[in-house]
């Protein structure tokens, strides 16, 4: 069932919080080349490429986890740990105009579907993972706080990141 008119109120809210934190994200690449943005700039394992991808990776398992239940997020085995790992990495062959267009698809499926999500305290069990206390479970609107969350803090670290790689800055 699909909304029609004006998103007000806390949709609203939070639509607009996540255009916020994916414009600055996308922000820290603008003018830099694939190389410069597959780049440790610091001491930190992270570079601006792998940050898009792991933030892209992240809304969109939430995403299906709302729509999904626990089943729909991936698992911590020894494989999915390495995979975890190189999501944090560009690898050879991605570009930044690939991984920002990845980056939109995801956030257009999550705006669409804030907009027509009958009711954000939907709830899910989350999966079992030892940073989860046992038999929680997260409304739709707690999982889309904790995606906006993610992606300002990793906005931050985008932002650190540039400044290491040309002076410039995204904030402040």
């Amino acid at each position: 069932m699909a909304t029609t008119g004006l998103i007000t109120g806390e949709r609203a809210d939070l639509l607009e919080s996540l255009a916020k934190g994916r414009h600055f994200l996308r922000f820290t690449v603008r003018d830099l080349t694939d190389e410069q943005a597959a780049t440790r700039s610091t001491a930190s394992e992270l570079c601006l490429g792998g940050l898009i991808k792991h933030v892209t990776g992240v809304e969109r398992n939430w995403v299906n986890f709302i729509e999904q239940g626990p089943a729909a997020m991936p698992g911590m085995t020894e494989g999915e740990m390495a995979d975890w790992a190189a999501a944090f990495r560009m690898a050879p062959g991605e570009t930044v105009a690939d991984l920002l267009t990845a980056y939109q698809v995801v956030a257009d499926r999550t705006d669409q579907l804030v907009r027509d999500l009958p009711d954000l305290d939907v709830s899910q069990p989350l999966p079992e993972a030892p940073w989860f206390p046992p038999g929680t479970s997260w409304s739709a609107r707690r999982v889309l706080l904790h995606v906006i969350a993610e992606t300002a803090q990793h906005a931050g670290h985008a932002d650190i990141l540039r400044e290491s790689i040309d002076g410039a800055k995204s904030m402040g």
